[in-house]
């Protein structure tokens, strides 16, 4: 049976020279507090602290990163607990049993980084994942989840979180927010995070249904644009009282351009009347994000930007199991052009913050490493989803700091709805930058004093600059 050992120097350059500086860099960073500005993680789950039910649902069910995988390897969503409304244990066992049988499919991926450092420095099983040794796992990992240590507050204290942001509905109550605000015995910071896509959406299903919705929760008519204006504004306002600081956008394209009011009005009483072209919506919807980031410079809210996937890329999928469960495929993005407009009005605003995230690797030495070496409100988002992987993450390195240098990116992004992976994730990130700047103070590109404040910053003070925290 084979033993699950995690290698101190993992992920840390091999060459033995710069080895050394990686792990000095590294021991700096490592137990520095995680801060998460964008993620899935539910707020009800903090504010509750209820335990949680098993390890499919914790550890597997929800996590994308997983599940697309396993559905590649020919294993069923349904058996994984995707888009199962009711799920019995002995489903929940059979599905843990499907990722360790498949666990030579994740050899190579971040995801194994992560799930190896769950099993070994969360729950302290060294057991490596195969068929023979999933139900021992499964059930060591049951017997702790039941344990007061194992509460999601517990967890949160633990894993050093000292800020964790959420991503919620517009016409989100907030109310689990506002419990854990008013709970004396809460010590941590759990920030909503605005996500208005499917409003600025106008050509898709369900979108008239939606600024019906809006109206009502904001006390707003929704029927002109005017009105759409105020109710936008009247929601990110209780958002920003709820402690939100930053909103959360992800359409096909990154292009955000104005048009005149008489031209707004128009599409949006086509939209309403449900009347619009796919052509028109685009253009409506890019209006719709430029009054997006003018109410940005207003209220501070740092905006950032998630383009270029293509959504549910297999309908039937979609169809059977909804978003979010793996089918979502990258694409090319363009940002020069598609930002020069809203970065013409608002590029140089005091109050203006934006981070503009890729899973388009061309484009970071090409456009977002010299558009933030020169405006000050552009921060450029580091690798996610697809990306957040070792080698990713040292390509970004090495093609954003020339032109843009260490200080102008966001600091790492989780952005996971996996609970546990959070240490993990930030973990992966701490180790690969420590190596990236290992190599150029034994390149002699940076004296060895520089590349420990440059780790600091990248962990901490990067964040909180580019987050207003």
């Amino acid at each position: 049976m084979a033993h699950l050992e995690l290698n101190p120097d993992r992920v840390l350059p091999s060459d033995p020279t710069v080895r050394p500086l990686a792990r000095e860099i590294y021991a700096s960073v490592k137990d520095l507090p995680i801060i998460s500005p964008h993620g899935h993680v539910p707020a009800q789950w903090l504010a509750d602290d209820e335990p949680f039910g098993d390890p499919t649902s914790l550890l597997l069910t929800p996590d994308h990163y997983v599940n697309r995988l396993l559905h590649a390897s020919g294993v069923s969503l349904a058996d994984l607990g995707v888009g199962q409304s009711t799920f019995t244990p002995e489903q929940a066992r059979a599905a843990f049993r499907h990722l360790c049988t498949h666990w030579t499919v994740f050899r190579g991926t971040p995801v194994r980084f992560w799930f190896e450092s769950e099993l070994a420095e969360i729950f302290g099983i060294d057991l490596m994942p195969s068929a023979d040794t999933a139900d021992e796992i499964y059930d060591a990992i049951a017997a702790q989840l039941v344990t007061p240590a194992f509460r999601p507050r517990a967890l949160y204290d633990r894993f050093g979180i000292e800020f964790i942001a959420t991503t919620d509905d517009p016409c989100d109550d907030l109310a689990s927010h506002a419990k854990l605000a008013a709970d004396p015995t809460w010590t941590g910071t759990v920030a909503p995070t605005f996500r208005p896509d499917k409003y600025l959406e106008p050509a898709a299903a369900g979108w008239n249904d939606l600024i019906d919705r809006l109206g009502e929760v904001s006390g707003v008519d929704t029927g002109s644009y005017a009105g759409w204006l105020a109710a936008m504004e009247n929601r990110r306002a209780f958002f920003k009282a709820n402690g939100a600081v930053s909103t959360d956008h992800s359409h096909r394209d990154a292009r955000i351009e104005p048009i005149d009011d008489a031209e707004a009005d128009r599409l949006y009483a086509l939209a309403r009347a449900g009347r619009i072209s796919a052509a028109e919506a685009d253009t409506l919807r890019r209006n719709f994000m430029f009054a997006q980031a003018r109410m940005a410079a207003d209220d501070g809210l740092v905006m950032t930007l998630h383009p270029a996937v293509y959504r549910n890329h297999h309908t039937p999928t979609f169809d059977t199991y909804g978003a979010d469960v793996g089918c979502d495929i990258p694409m090319a993005v363009e940002y020069t052009n598609a930002l020069q407009p809203v970065l013409a009005a608002f590029g140089t605003s005091p109050g203006f913050h934006l981070v503009p995230f890729t899973i388009d690797e061309t484009v970071y030495s090409r456009e977002l490493a010299p558009l933030a070496g020169f405006y000050p409100s552009v921060f450029v988002g580091v690798p996610w989803w697809f990306i957040d992987a070792p080698e990713a993450m040292a390509r970004f390195r090495g093609a954003i700091t020339e032109t843009a240098g260490f200080t102008r990116t966001s600091g790492f992004i989780d952005d996971t709805r996996a609970y546990l992976s959070i240490p993990a994730r930030h973990d992966l990130s701490r180790r690969v930058d420590s190596g990236y700047l290992a190599k150029l103070v034994g390149e002699h590109r940076l004296t060895l004093d520089e590349a420990l404040e440059a780790a600091h910053e990248l962990v901490v003070g990067n964040p909180k600059r580019a987050f207003k925290l």
